[in-house]
């Protein structure tokens, strides 16, 4: 695709709209519990204000799906971003109308100016045409470094792209697809994809999409117990999709054909309930007892993953070993993490789960790159056109 960068562009005095993604964890007293996002979004605007621009800020947090409600509002946001960039940054309670625009007016060269959540208004989602106009009345040039939106055809991610004539990406997007890019358009071999999560409805876009191009498909977490069914095999109690049987047969058939080797647990962790202090055993996955559940992989897994892993020269992420929130259930998913990060290949992580697990296992400085995305990313690796992306298109 022809997409720019915002480096491409001429910015000083102009009156820059980015979208961003803000749509940061907060407490039940509204303090942000986790400012990655505001900070992986630092480059571009740092960029944006020392070449001169008229900074309007844009994002949504939550799903308020059209209501105004007070929790969601993105003003502890602004307050951090001001700390981060050492400058102060103006809010505005709404994001379009008279205040916004009177707001984007008297806004200095440099200057930033965060609007209201944009999702408490219903045009948003619904990508209405007038609320996009309405976004794109206070901008002279538009700016999307919201990766983990992109897969949204929402007002502020395609319906302004499409009003303005000037647009680019913002470093963080660029960042995004270039990486995204190496790991799946020009990967270093053997390739290499670990998945795990609890469902394979939630993946099967994309393992049908990217099996014929693996030269290994390791599967872990809740998806295994379905994939071990349609084996024949006893799973307990462990949570299958059963709907689900017939198509992952179908994919272990096309693997074979396609000569991706793909591996399944041959041990697993199992017990009566998910639950800090539960009894758990490690168990031969082919023949788990009834009454029990398996909720991570076990050491010999780990094990056999890990052989495979050390070999790669690119690996991919997505979705835990296991139920790995609680301690009883985390070691196969936090070794794992220890070995995609020693690992001597290109390491891209995604997904919410995912990325918390290298974090908690240490070792998030040492993955190649993790993305911002989680919906943007599974749909990316299913080789979907993402909007965002695609209406920046020139």
């Amino acid at each position: 695709m022809g997409v720019k960068s915002i480096r491409d562009l001429y910015i000083k005095g102009k009156r820059v709209l980015f979208r961003f993604d803000f749509n940061v964890p907060l407490d039940a007293a509204g303090a942000i519990k986790d400012d990655t996002r505001i900070r992986r979004a630092l480059p571009t605007l740092e960029y944006a204000v020392q070449q001169g621009a008229r900074c309007v800020l844009a994002s949504h947090l939550g799903r308020p799906k059209g209501e105004r409600k007070a929790e969601l509002s993105l003003r502890p946001v602004a307050k951090r971003l001001a700390e981060l960039l050492g400058r102060p940054v103006g809010f505005v309670d709404d994001c379009i109308g008279d205040a916004v625009k009177d707001a984007v007016a008297s806004l200095p060269d440099g200057g930033v100016l965060l609007l209201e959540n944009l999702r408490f208004h219903a045009g948003e989602t619904k990508n209405d045409p007038a609320f996009a106009a309405e976004l794109a009345s206070v901008a002279d040039v538009y700016v999307n470094d919201a990766f983990g939106t992109a897969h949204r055809a929402h007002a502020s991610t395609v319906g302004v792209a499409e009003l303005l004539r000037e647009k680019a990406a913002g470093l963080l997007l660029k960042e995004e697809l270039e990486n995204l890019e190496k790991a799946f358009a020009n990967p270093q071999k053997p390739v290499v994809a670990l998945f795990g999560g609890a469902k394979v409805s939630d993946k099967l876009g994309v393992l049908q999409n990217i099996v014929s191009r693996m030269d290994a498909v390791l599967i872990g977490g809740g998806m295994a117990n379905t994939f071990l069914k349609a084996h024949g095999l006893n799973t307990g109690t462990s949570k299958t999709e059963d709907d689900m049987l017939g198509t992952a047969s179908s994919m272990l058939e096309a693997s074979r054909k396609s000569g991706c080797s793909v591996v399944l647990p041959k041990d697993v962790v199992v017990a009566e309930k998910i639950e800090e202090g539960a009894v758990s055993l490690v168990v031969d996955a082919r023949a788990i007892p009834d009454g029990l559940m398996a909720l991570d992989i076990g050491p010999q897994a780990v094990d056999e993953f890990a052989a495979v892993i050390v070999t790669a020269g690119t690996i991919i992420w997505n979705g835990p070993m296991g139920v790995f929130e609680v301690e009883e259930f985390s070691r196969g998913t936090l070794e794992i993490a220890r070995v995609v990060a020693e690992a001597r290949g290109f390491s891209v992580v995604g997904g919410g789960d995912t990325v918390r697990a290298v974090q908690q296992a240490g070792v998030a400085e040492k993955i190649s790159y993790i993305s911002t995305g989680g919906g943007a990313f599974m749909e990316f690796m299913e080789g979907k056109i993402l909007p965002g992306v695609a209406a920046l298109d020139v």
